[in-house]
């Protein structure tokens, strides 16, 4: 297989720069009293909408489909929820001297989280692989981590999480999962006008994560806990997420040939097992961590901008593989390319 090559620009996703605009205003205005309950009810409403949307798009015959292949499922969560903890806990090691005990717990948080829906489906498109597959490994993962998340974070960091109870869970269940199965209760009469005004509804998508990013780094703002965060130790973080995003790429594409998948399935495999929700882990680190949500969440916010550049370049490189044009590669891509 022909080597990776660094692109000239290096892609930087629009979106990623109205997330960093949004937590400049968030430091310029941040929202206070009133304005700020105003905001969280919002942003909750927003993330409620954002999961109804989500099960609404995904068609339940595909999703009972795709239980068939179970084995690169069950790959796939293993990579999520069990080897990226993993991961997370070995950085351990790496406090006080190159992380701080909040970054770390951020850090930690982040490996907890479930695996991304959208740009996991277009990476996985762009490199021609098992688009079907990668929709559904996504879907799953979203689901299961709205259960597995709260509860490997009360396991794993404890009173760390804000003080993770039975009510977490609830308010997560109510706020993730119960919009996800009205969504898919209302499928059939809605599911025509969502697919054919996609764009609109990926503005509603994305406009509702920017109203979470505005309310927790309003609260930090608010609570001055930027002042615990000096540039080293960004810069520290930083690296750290780079070795951590490079360890799963590597595991989840030459482990995935260990296992004997085909191309299509280690391309859907990498791109879904190598990644984090920052739409999923926003809401539960507002429910978990509470006024402390802006530090916990800065590692994801800063390792869903690494995964989309990097990722960006080896779907674009797996896309001319010579494999990709054998018969019989596994190589699935009918549906159109969906911006991540």
């Amino acid at each position: 297989m022909n080597r990776l090559r660094w692109p000239r620009r290096m892609p930087v996703d629009p979106y990623v720069l109205l997330l960093l605009g949004t937590v400049g205003l968030a430091a310029l205005l941040p929202a206070r009293g009133t304005a700020a309950d105003v905001a969280s009810g919002a942003s909750t409403a927003g993330i409620a909408l954002l999961f109804f949307l989500y099960g609404a798009r995904l068609s339940t015959h595909e999703a009972l489909a795709g239980l068939r292949h179970w084995r690169l499922h069950v790959t796939v969560l293993a990579c999520t929820f069990v080897v990226f903890p993993l991961l997370g806990l070995a950085a351990r090691g790496l406090v006080p001297v190159f992380l701080t005990h909040d970054l770390y717990t951020g850090l930690l948080f982040l490996t907890l989280v479930p695996s991304t829906i959208q740009s996991s489906i277009a990476f996985t498109s762009i490199a021609r692989g098992n688009v079907p597959a990668a929709i559904c490994a996504g879907s799953f993962s979203s689901l299961i981590g709205i259960v597995i998340t709260p509860l490997l974070a009360a396991v794993l960091l404890g009173n760390s999480g804000g003080g993770f109870s039975a009510d977490s869970l609830v308010k997560i269940v109510l706020q993730l999962l119960v919009p996800f199965l009205a969504g898919q209760a209302l499928r059939r009469w809605i599911g025509g006008f969502i697919t054919r005004h996609r764009k609109i509804i990926g503005l509603v998508d994305r406009g509702s994560i920017l109203m979470v990013v505005y309310t927790a780094f309003s609260e930090g703002m608010v609570q001055g806990i930027w002042h615990q965060v000096s540039l080293p130790r960004l810069g520290g973080l930083v690296v750290t997420e780079a070795a951590l995003l490079a360890a799963m790429l590597g595991l989840t594409w030459y482990g995935a040939r260990a296992l004997g998948f085909d191309r299509g399935d280690r391309i859907a495999i990498q791109f879904a097992g190598s990644k984090k929700s920052l739409a999923s882990g926003l809401p539960m680190a507002g429910v978990l961590f509470g006024t402390h949500t802006a530090l916990a969440v800065l590692p994801l916010m800063l390792f869903h901008q690494m995964q989309l550049m990097v990722c960006a370049v080896i779907a674009k490189r797996r896309s001319h593989d010579r494999e990709a044009e054998v018969p019989g590669s596994g190589a699935q891509h009918h549906l159109p390319q969906i911006a991540p």
